[in-house]
């Protein structure tokens, strides 16, 4: 006969057997407790285990950065019900391929975090921050060589990863034209709110002074026409639509896009670096003294020096055929002229 102090273990799963002082009871599981993953551990767990794929290292900042202890690789995430976003910053080590280490890295961290934490991961981002050369003697004996396998590379050329869509970045631009103005009206702001806290201080009492805002509005109020005042007028309207065409104005663009495999441009160079590689093929052929190139939007202008002897047919024939490939990697066709001065 079974001894009714004794809990039954073959009750439903929902419940667990507890034994208190006044006797014998169930627990159901909704009231056991629950499992709470701070954002710390999982900061950790992800750092780590991006430090586990060949090619991430250890890497601290020099100056500041030594103080505040942002050492790499470390993450930033942001935790959902049952889901998490990462943001993880890495160090890789000196050659590497960016894009099939991120790659290897997003697998390695998703992968442990699902394990680890239970919670899907609802978005990656993997950012290469730093580059570390490890010279001779240097090299950490516990981290495995870098290897790629070329069937993994193939892969990732071939196979585009379902999750990440084709997104269009935003092209390089310069500095928006109206910074120097909003540098002046921010400055003017801070000098009005020293102003207004000074009157302030004067009307308390604390500060003794002449007050300058009443000063200024007694005097306005005085004020009347004078022959002054029309080239103000005139001038405080032009600076107006100046202030307002310099706002609305686009940012121009400093770089060129180059053809590269997709439907977006991602690779982008500035016009002087191309202008100085057209260069740089004119000048090392025989024959050319010196060579200086202009590259605008419309075309690409290559102004060389010869020799007296040299056939101007002949080398102008050279150069286009040693510039052009150089223009043809542009994104957006442009002309070339090839002008030859003896």
């Amino acid at each position: 006969m079974a001894d009714p102090s004794t809990p039954d273990l073959g009750t439903s799963p929902d419940t667990v057997p507890v034994d208190t002082a006044s006797g014998t009871g169930t627990v159901p599981s909704g009231e056991r407790g629950s499992l709470v993953v701070k954002d710390r551990a999982i900061e950790r767990i992800a750092a780590a285990a991006a430090l586990g794929v060949p090619g991430v290292v250890r890497h601290s900042g020099g100056g500041i950065l030594r103080l505040t202890g942002r050492d790499l690789p470390r993450a930033d995430v942001t935790t959902g019900a049952r889901a998490v976003a990462v943001n993880l910053y890495i160090a890789a080590e000196w050659p590497y391929d960016a894009a099939m280490l991120t790659r290897r890295v997003h697998d390695a961290v998703e992968r442990q975090l699902r394990e680890l934490t239970g919670l899907r991961v609802s978005e990656l981002n993997v950012l290469i921050v730093a580059t570390a050369l490890v010279e001779d003697g240097e090299t950490d004996e516990s981290q495995p060589p870098v290897e790629y396998l070329e069937s993994d590379i193939v892969a990732a050329r071939t196979t585009p990863h379902p999750d990440l869509p084709m997104v269009a970045p935003l092209p390089p631009l310069a500095s928006p034209a109206a910074a120097p103005a909003a540098a002046i009206v921010a400055i003017a702001a801070l000098a009005l709110a020293f102003v207004a806290a000074r009157e302030l201080l004067i009307v308390n009492g604390t500060y003794a002074g002449a007050p300058w805002l009443r000063n200024s509005f007694e005097w306005f109020g005085r004020l009347h026409w004078h022959t002054w005042l029309a080239p103000v007028a005139g001038i405080c309207l032009v600076l107006g639509i100046v202030l307002i065409v310099v706002a609305l104005k686009p940012r121009r663009r400093t770089h060129v896009p180059l053809q590269v495999a997709g439907a977006v441009p991602t690779v982008w160079m500035r016009r002087t670096d191309v202008a100085r590689m057209c260069s740089a093929h004119a000048s090392a052929l025989t024959g050319v003294r010196t060579a200086r190139t202009v590259v605008d939007r419309r075309r690409a202008v290559v102004r060389i020096a010869i020799e007296d002897e040299t056939p101007v047919a002949e080398i102008t024939a050279s150069v286009r055929g040693a510039v052009a490939p150089n223009l043809a990697a542009l994104a957006d066709p442009v002309e070339l002229v090839v002008e030859v001065a003896r």
